[in-house]
């Protein structure tokens, strides 16, 4: 699934993939790419459980609208998939790769949970903070970055850690930070 939503993001860079654009009428609807991305999730699954397809219906509209769902667009894919807008809310509100307000080109997701904690994540925090000059939910000033704290991102043995995009980071210092950033830039 990593490498079909990874392939999906790419539909962002074509020009008619904008899944928020705005139609004559005013409305938003969601992009031909989009549907068709979305289509292609659908036939992996049995009619009756188009359900199965909201995960990655969620992760394609959130891909090409920036990283981060509006309201309108969850009601779109809930809609365009057939399930009942609550349903979609659940998903989208739950999982930590969603979300609902508009983030930084690179989303850095930092693991909070207790293996990277006992291995110095604190200190990867606090360092990330300071050198990007936010917290947590926030945004760098030129939009290059937000920060993230997640739960668990199921690297334990490579604690601390961190995700950027599809990308884990392991075994992190205070310098591999200051080299990834760097790398980012």
């Amino acid at each position: 699934m990593t490498e079909d939503l990874t392939q999906n993001k790419n539909l962002a860079t074509t020009s008619e993939t904008a899944t928020s654009k705005t139609s004559t009428s005013g409305t938003v609807r969601l992009s031909v790419a989009s549907q068709q991305a979305i289509d292609a999730w659908l036939q992996k699954f049995p009619a009756e459980q188009r359900q199965s397809a909201i995960i990655a219906a969620l992760s394609i509209v959130q891909a090409e609208n920036g990283g981060w769902l509006t309201t309108e667009l969850i009601d779109l894919v809930a809609d365009y998939v057939g399930v009942t807008k609550i349903h979609a809310y659940e998903i989208a509100t739950f999982y930590s790769m969603y979300e609902l307000k508009p983030v930084g080109r690179h989303k850095i997701c930092v693991c909070t949970n207790i293996a990277c904690m006992l291995r110095g994540a604190d200190d990867i925090v606090k360092h990330l903070q300071d050198k990007l000059q936010i917290g947590f939910g926030e945004i760098t000033a030129d939009g290059k970055f937000s920060l993230k704290a997640v739960e668990c991102l199921a690297a334990c043995g490579g604690a601390p850690m961190l995700q950027i995009g599809a990308k884990y980071y392991e075994d992190l210092t205070q310098a591999r930070v200051d080299q990834i950033l760097v790398e980012l830039e």
